[in-house]
């Protein structure tokens, strides 16, 4: 090995970094244990970290006690979820990233004026379940290009296409020319559904995987943006690995490939990355550590005000 390579940028997005101060303040105010629905990102060690401080990670409304105080998770969920928590009396503190609030308010508003829609997404993800739940009988969801040229639907007079915000950009346009193709009056958003912080990582490793001989993506397999880095760092020529820890390094990593570049999904902390080139070097000096960037994030979302004056008053 002869450098390591990081790609900027890389890691936390906005969106996770909001989720990630909801909790914390949360705890602040309410105190544990503190329920979350789902895991508030898609990334264990987040998870084990909160865990250890009294989060209880529920996907069921129904276990969570009457009354008790519940976080939904950064990915949103659908109204009949937010039926379910009034019913138990819980007190709703909302994690859910504006990009993906963004979507639940099209398809409201989409459905509202009488539109049949066509969601591209990943089937069983927590984000398409919560933005389906919002009109899932105007609402079908189509996986690849291939789903999309065999889709049957009635013919509709109004018809649109929404997007899970954490899809491979080029898949997704893949799919979205099949559609526009079959479906000439598909009425697209204003502004595409796959949030910044997927098409900078997607765009960033693109530009990697041109001058790595193997790529690593740092994050949960469970994280559709992190496998999605991993998919396009293949697609471009390297080849690529997906992993949460050292312990899945292998030792040929080290010494069969010249450059090796590093990237993490949205949900992954830098903790993590600092470890892999740590036990990548193993220990060796003069292996220059450089990074490519391609675009500067300035993006962040912050917390309400009554929740960040809630958490200052109870500290």
């Amino acid at each position: 090995m002869d450098r390591i390579l990081l790609a900027a940028p890389r890691g936390f997005c906005a969106g996770v970094a909001y989720a990630i101060e909801i909790v914390d303040l949360a705890l602040k105010v309410h105190g544990a244990p503190l329920y979350v629905r789902h895991a508030i990102v898609h990334n264990e060690w987040v998870v084990k970290n909160f865990e250890s401080q009294g989060v209880i990670f529920v996907e069921d409304i129904d276990d969570i006690p009457a009354g008790s105080t519940v976080v939904y998770s950064a990915h949103g969920v659908s109204p009949e979820v937010r039926r379910q928590s009034a019913e138990r009396g819980l007190k709703i503190v909302d994690a859910t990233c504006p990009l993906v609030t963004k979507v639940h308010n099209e398809a409201k508003h989409y459905a509202a004026k009488g539109y049949f829609m066509i969601y591209i997404g990943h089937r069983g993800h927590v984000e398409a379940e919560g933005t389906m739940g919002e009109a899932p009988d105007r609402m079908v969801l189509v996986e690849t290009p291939q789903d999309a040229e065999e889709l049957e639907i009635p013919h509709y007079e109004k018809l649109a296409v929404l997007s899970q915000t954490t899809l491979s950009v080029d898949e997704v346009m893949a799919t979205m020319a099949v559609l526009v193709r079959r479906f000439p009056h598909l009425q697209k958003p204003p502004k595409g559904d796959i949030c910044y912080a997927t098409t900078n990582r997607q765009m960033a490793i693109r530009e990697l995987a041109k001058e790595c001989d193997l790529v690593l993506v740092v994050g949960s397999t469970t994280s559709s943006n992190s496998n999605r880095l991993r998919e396009v760092a293949e697609q471009y020529g390297a080849e690529a690995h997906l992993l949460m820890s050292t312990d899945e390094i292998l030792p040929s990593w080290r010494d069969s490939y010249k450059t090796v570049g590093i990237s993490s999904g949205a949900s992954t902390p830098e903790v993590l990355v600092q470890d892999v080139i740590g036990s990548l070097l193993n220990g060796r000096t003069g292996i220059p550590v450089e990074i490519l960037e391609t675009v500067k994030e300035d993006v962040a979302f912050k917390p309400n005000r009554d929740l960040l004056e809630l958490a200052q008053a109870a500290r």
